[in-house]
């Protein structure tokens, strides 16, 4: 069997490349490229900002990998734990324990991505 290529494609072409070539690339530019990029806020910030209107909007299919990111970008489990009880005062328990299921799934991901790197 011949070796695959590398998939060089971005998550956003990967995502939504096929049906919206402009989305994707709007996602690259613009919001990965230049939103997250710029200078006022950290990337560890950005996340925790993220993870917070996701969690709001209940938007569990964006939130798993933003927890990811957000693990990668120097927030901790224990931060969005709390984060998580925090938020659900403020955008209701079922947001809550949405938010916690998919964040259960983001640090056994993470974990298992970070010990098999060498």
């Amino acid at each position: 069997m011949p070796d695959q290529p590398a998939d060089n494609r971005t998550a956003a072409q990967k995502l939504v490349g096929d049906i919206s070539p402009k989305l994707a690339q709007l996602s690259d530019d613009v919001l990965f490229g230049d939103v997250w990029a710029r200078p006022g806020l950290s990337r560890r910030d950005r996340s925790l900002a993220t993870i917070t209107a996701l969690i709001a909007q209940r938007a569990s299919e964006q939130l798993l990998p933003h927890i990811k990111i957000g693990l990668t970008n120097g927030l901790t489990q224990t931060e969005i734990a709390e984060l998580i009880t925090h938020l659900a005062f403020y955008t209701g328990w079922p947001a809550a324990m949405n938010a916690i299921g998919v964040a259960r799934q983001a640090f056994a991901e993470h974990e298992q991505t970070t010990a098999s790197k060498p």
